[in-house]
């Protein structure tokens, strides 16, 4: 067992932090929302009244918070009052170089980091099946994989500090151009006369074949259970999507890197969300390109 501190129980920060409970930690729980507090005590953790009350005590602290300005506050608090060597996971999804800012901060006062962002969505943080990608040492990460493992099924070093947000940002990049597409191929074949059911199973074992098609696909009732047949409730909302994407138009700029269809993605989800549909599941985007 484990005294953990876990900070920011929102969507999926809440059904992490269960999941430790579940395995045995002990879980002290920090977030704004009185009700996220509540759920968590509900799950097995202790409410704390801060987060360095949280922290108190703590061999690990996690961190799951909206953006790079909030971790970086976080850890500016709490690193004055850490003991030595204890262990900080930053599980947002934030910029590269936030990410080796506060690690680099972390180390300066003894302590020991790495950024592990997560896919996989609210689904997948319930149920403790998330994919991490984790930068740091590689003893840092021998001593963050026993702890994420118990909230995810596939636990990645991709490399030093920042390589874990890396990979978060080029893979929802991929993720948020392969389901615009998906859901394009889907309106094309519809206006063509081709049944959606028909097309998945041709589509699904062809070279069309994406994660986007068989395992969240777009349409409701076609292959299995997606946010997509419960009106787009649930699973990673649109504006999180935009988030990431502005995230890699962001590293894109900054490293020269050229890509035309993370940009264009990036253009159709902000007007995704500038219609008022920004709490949709990202794969509600076929309905404004069905127009």
């Amino acid at each position: 067992m484990t005294r953990i501190a876990f900070i920011g129980l929102g969507n999926m920060g809440g059904g992490m932090a269960a999941n430790l409970a579940k395995a045995g930690h002990d879980v002290r729980a920090f977030d704004l929302s009185p009700e996220a507090l509540a759920r968590a005590k509900a799950a097995g953790c202790l409410p704390a009244a801060s987060a360095t009350e949280a922290a108190d005590g703590a061999e690990a602290i996690v961190t799951m918070l909206p953006a790079g300005t909030h971790v970086e506050a976080v850890y500016a608090d709490l690193l004055p009052t850490l003991a030595p060597a204890t262990l900080l996971i930053d599980c947002s999804t934030i910029d590269v170089a936030t990410a080796k800012r506060v690690a680099e901060s972390a180390h300066t006062h003894g302590a020991t980091a790495v950024d592990a962002p997560v896919s996989g969505g609210i689904g997948a943080a319930n149920a403790g099946t998330l994919t991490f990608m984790v930068g740091g040492s590689d003893a840092a990460f021998e001593r963050a994989e026993r702890i994420l493992s118990d909230m995810g099924r596939a636990v990645i070093h991709a490399g030093a500090n920042g390589t874990g947000q890396a990979a978060k940002i080029a893979n929802n990049m991929l993720l948020g151009a392969t389901m615009v597409a998906t859901c394009e191929a889907f309106l094309l074949a519809e206006k063509l006369g081709l049944d959606a059911q028909t097309f998945y199973d041709i589509s699904s074992v062809a070279s069309g074949q994406s994660w986007s098609m068989t395992s969240y696909c777009p349409v409701p009732g076609v292959g299995p259970d997606t946010p997509a047949d419960h009106d787009y409730q649930g699973g990673f909302a649109t504006m999180l999507m935009l988030k990431d994407l502005k995230l890699a138009a962001a590293a894109a700029a900054d490293t020269g890197a050229d890509t035309p269809m993370g940009a264009k993605a990036a253009e159709l989800y902000q007007r995704f969300a500038d219609a008022g549909q920004g709490g949709l599941d990202f794969s509600g985007i076929i309905k404004m390109l069905r127009g």
